[in-house]
């Protein structure tokens, strides 16, 4: 006789051993985003690009196309994307890289949810704007005046670097420093790094341009290498301090002529909070599934939410907080200066307390930013956490700024620092 007790327990366990080795995936998310419940190739998104894109295609949207630079003005200028954020890159290191070299290199520009990339005589311009729900989402627009604008959004050719561990194992955005040859070819044997507010200065924007003064600070911006391996050096002194790349490159053919320090240093920080953001809410919305399957299986209550789920969630959570309060943030032992307007740009419209304080507000003399909590708390992707996690994290950021000791692990929050960031977040309806 069949012992149906026996075999409704083999069931069950054998659900456990294949929902534990998901779990054991979410290190490496990038295995599982493409299922449910992420479903990310699949599920529609409201993204700004794709709201853009939706105009288009209504009519109710017009796109001028320009004779030199195609549909980059116009996408800007209806993204809300200032000129001012102008960088350039002219390492091989993104979809269009034929069209890439020392002597063209890609521009890029962005606001807090979008990025546009653009090269000469490129055939399509390169998007990828933060969904609030599902994170990083790339798009193209070809560069064709006899066709009427289109936006493709991908369908996983970019998350082959866009979906890894330098992405925090999400589909997002990384800021990637090279050594890099002169014709803009990566010298990957020579090592990279993946740069955000906390790296060092010294290994900041190789295959680069930099505009801007730093002081005694050195980078590795503005320089190529004519060697390899060990013999992969670039002259940084002749890099430093850079106001104008009239002797590097003709800048001539794009919107500006400056690759902004600052706004290389706001990319930095911004890159890897979304990806932080995004991937706790791809955490959480995967440990629930995962926990609610197994209550239907266990017959537990249908919102219970198992202890494995909650510590999920709570290490999610932690690693967001880190990064909203500036962890590790590396000092700044010179003053930084921009030259292209843009440190003025970004702290436009910014929400403000009533001693006229922002988070957006920039020090530029020790650090970047003058109250080290990330900006991006008010962003659609943050405001629309999973509850289960943003309440954690807000809990957490309050216990933090309200601690009379600073607490471990973030000890750089000074007394005057966490009563500015707390006054901030009360009075701009955060908290």
């Amino acid at each position: 006789m069949v012992d149906f007790v026996n075999c409704r327990w083999v069931l069950i366990l054998a659900n456990i051993a294949i929902l534990g080795a998901t779990a054991r995936q979410s290190a490496a998310q990038s295995a599982s985003f493409e299922r449910p419940p992420i479903d990310y190739l699949n599920t529609p998104v409201n993204d700004a690009v794709a709201q853009l894109a939706k105009g288009v295609e209504a009519g109710s949207i017009q796109l001028r196309y320009d004779s030199r630079h195609g549909y980059l003005p116009a996408v800007l200028e209806a993204l809300n994307v200032p000129v001012e954020s102008q960088t350039l890159v002219f390492s091989k290191t993104s979809l269009q890289l034929r069209r890439i070299t020392p002597r063209t290199p890609r521009a890029l520009y962005f606001n807090d949810s979008v990025y546009v990339g653009w090269c000469q005589k490129g055939e399509v311009v390169e998007l990828a704007a933060t969904d609030a729900k599902q994170g990083a989402i790339f798009y193209t627009l070809e560069q064709d005046p006899d066709r009427p604008p289109t936006f493709t959004r991908d369908r996983g050719q970019c998350l082959t670097c866009h979906a890894s561990s330098r992405t925090q194992d999400v589909p997002g955005y990384l800021v990637r420093s090279v050594y890099s040859d002169t014709a803009g070819n990566p010298l990957l044997g020579s090592g990279t790094f993946t740069t955000d507010n906390t790296s060092p200065f010294k290994e900041r924007w190789g295959g680069w341009y930099v505009t801007g003064t730093h002081g005694e600070m050195r980078h590795m911006g503005n320089a190529m290498s004519r060697g390899k391996g060990e013999q992969a050096g670039l002259d940084i002194e002749a890099g430093a301090n850079v106001t104008n790349l009239d002797s590097f490159v003709r800048t001539s053919p794009y919107l500006s002529p400056h690759s902004d320090i600052v706004a290389l240093m706001v990319l930095e920080h911004q890159t890897q909070m979304h990806n932080a953001i995004a991937a706790a809410n791809y955490e959480t919305r995967e440990a629930i599934a995962q926990t609610f399957e197994m209550n239907r299986l266990l017959d537990r209550p249908l919102d219970h939410i198992s202890e494995s789920a909650n510590r999920r969630i709570e290490a999610a959570a932690e690693r967001v907080l880190k990064r909203l309060l500036m962890c590790g943030d590396f000092p700044l032992t010179s003053p930084v200066l921009g030259t292209s307007g843009f440190a003025e740009k970004f702290v436009e419209g910014a929400s403000r307390d009533t001693q006229g304080r922002s988070l957006r507000d920039l020090n530029l003399q020790t650090r970047l930013f003058q109250f080290p909590c990330s900006y991006l708390i008010y962003s659609d992707s943050f405001q629309e956490l999973p509850v289960e996690v943003k309440h954690r994290v807000l809990q957490k950021l309050v216990d933090v700024l309200t601690s009379v000791q600073p607490t471990v692990g973030f000890e750089h929050l000074t007394q005057a620092d966490r009563t500015a960031v707390l006054q901030i977040l009360r009075e701009t309806n955060v908290l």
